[in-house]
């Protein structure tokens, strides 16, 4: 089956911003367009703002005048649903209400030939439940582009319970064909980005909560030390924090309030007090024109230690005792049996996050997870109330002695970056184990879709197998809600390597 030929019309129904972008698209690959609206003129604007935004592109030189002429006379707005009886291609991008889809697309069947593709463009809606509707939901599938559509690559072709396969394949070879990336998805909650995104905002937003750090705090955390594009308190503000916040609770609400899903209190408050970010102004920071920007906590100049004691190699921290070295600071090496960590001169150690607290030790400061410890500008450094003051002040100084600026944080059991990517890390192979898309798909919705620095197995064959689980597990000790319980599919990961390992020992 191969995509669909250029010759047919594809049409979208709500003309929407999500509506143009994907129209967009279509017509830049050659297609011609229908557009339809249930607002009376508004197909007429669209056509006329897409039109503005192919000038745009010609003055660029993404697109040349001849092209832009040519797709302009390719695009038609529609002004009824009849007038969409000989497309190929239908798909909806109108209210996310299960019935006004249901019923659209109830129409659209009467209008439209039997062998006609029908697609729904929803980010938070059952592709099963809207495609239940039809009388031949064969052929009815999801097409989840990200916004904005011309310019984000990636695309979920998302087949619901009763979507033929040659249906799905059709999609997908069509999204191929119109220059995107697409991945292959069941219909489940979130899909796969939704889905598997969610701890990226619910731990910063515990860590918050919790009055571990404050957002700018944990947002410069995120972007220098874990690699991500934006932190999430700043993206929750630049995407809506009603957007953000219906999402979580959509995902939260179809796994019939499953824990692992559950939405943040502060971010409810945030909503309810009309603060939705860059929208409105205010969200977890002050847009005003008069507004000091928020600057995260970084520690005073500290001294460096004179020396350190490696016990183990550090684990997936392991290039921090080459940073040492290259700094200068003498590195004394003891074979340990038991963790990985670095002795300081004071007597206190320091090891990296792994779900533990300082709390529960004598003199321990943890450091948190880095993407790339030699490219990373920034590093968490959590301790308790217990912790000598000498031994904080060596970590620093450590840490600022290898270029970084320090961060030191409350004494937050896995920190930020390391409980945010284990979480990740557990949800894909769950979605893996449970047939929602493959890991390579995964990892590129991961990428693509909200430009994560690493696909979560690609982050998970870095930090080795048992790495997340043993995070997670003591997360969950600490607590047992079931938040933080490795899912099944995490625990076979990691005992199935245990096994392997036992064998050849």
């Amino acid at each position: 089956m191969t995509a669909l030929d250029l010759s047919s019309p594809v049409a979208f129904v709500g003309t929407g911003t999500m509506g143009q972008g994907i129209a967009q698209v279509a017509l830049v690959a050659g297609h011609r367009v229908r557009l339809y609206d249930a607002v009376q003129g508004r197909a007429r604007e669209a056509a006329e703002a897409i039109g503005a935004r192919l000038d745009r592109l010609v003055a660029k030189d993404r697109l040349t005048a001849a092209e832009r002429d040519a797709a302009r006379a390719r695009l038609l707005p529609a002004a009824d649903l009849t007038d969409l009886a000989d497309c190929s291609l239908v798909v909806e991008a109108v209210l996310e209400r299960l019935d006004v889809k249901q019923e659209l697309f109830r129409e659209l069947e009467q209008v439209v030939d039997e062998d006609c593709l029908l697609a729904t463009n929803t980010s938070s809606l059952s592709v099963t439940a809207i495609g239940g509707a039809l009388r031949s939901p064969g052929r009815f599938v999801g097409l989840h582009f990200f916004n904005p559509a011309p310019l984000l690559p990636l695309v979920e072709v998302v087949s619901g319970f009763a979507t033929d396969v040659s249906s799905a394949t059709r999609a997908y070879e069509m999204a191929r064909a119109w220059g995107k990336t697409p991945v292959a998805c069941a219909d489940t909650p979130g899909f796969i980005v939704n889905r598997i995104a969610r701890p990226f905002y619910a731990e910063a937003f515990a860590v918050y909560e919790a009055q571990g750090a404050d957002p700018a705090t944990i947002d410069a955390v995120l972007r220098e030390s874990g690699g991500f594009r934006m932190g999430a308190f700043e993206l929750t503000d630049l995407i809506g924090q009603d957007v953000n916040e219906a999402v979580t609770h959509s995902v939260w609400q179809s796994f019939f309030q499953d824990v692992r899903f559950t939405p943040s209190l502060a971010q409810r408050r945030l909503v309810e007090s009309g603060r939705l970010g860059r929208k409105s102004g205010h969200g977890w920071y002050d847009y005003g024109d008069d507004a000091e920007p928020a600057e995260p906590h970084t520690a005073d100049a500290a001294q460096q230690p004179a020396y350190v004691v490696a016990e183990g190699d550090l684990g997936p921290a392991a290039e921090v005792l080459a940073l040492i070295r290259e700094a200068g600071i003498p590195v004394r090496e003891e074979d340990e049996d038991h963790g990985t960590r670095l002795v300081l001169p004071s007597g206190g150690q320091l090891a990296l996050a792994d779900g533990q607290t300082s709390v529960e030790f004598r003199d321990v400061v943890y450091f948190d997870l880095a993407v790339d410890y030699r490219r990373a500008t920034r590093i968490a450094l959590s301790a308790s109330q217990d912790t000598s003051p000498q031994t904080l002040s060596e970590a620093v100084g450590l840490f600022q002695a290898l270029g970084k600026k320090v961060s030191v944080i409350g004494d937050v059991p896995g920190m930020i970056v390391a409980r945010t990517v284990a979480r990740i890390v557990d949800l894909a192979h769950d979605a893996v184990a449970k047939g929602v898309a493959t890991e390579e798909d995964v990892d590129t919705a991961m990428r693509l879709g909200v430009n994560y620095p690493l696909g979560p197995f690609e982050w998970s064959r870095r930090l080795g197998r048992n790495w997340a689980y043993a995070l997670l597990d003591d997360l969950h000790l600490r607590d047992p809600s079931g938040r933080y319980a490795p899912s099944l599919a995490l625990y076979r990961h990691a005992y199935a390597s245990d096994k392997r390992e036992g064998s050849t020992s």
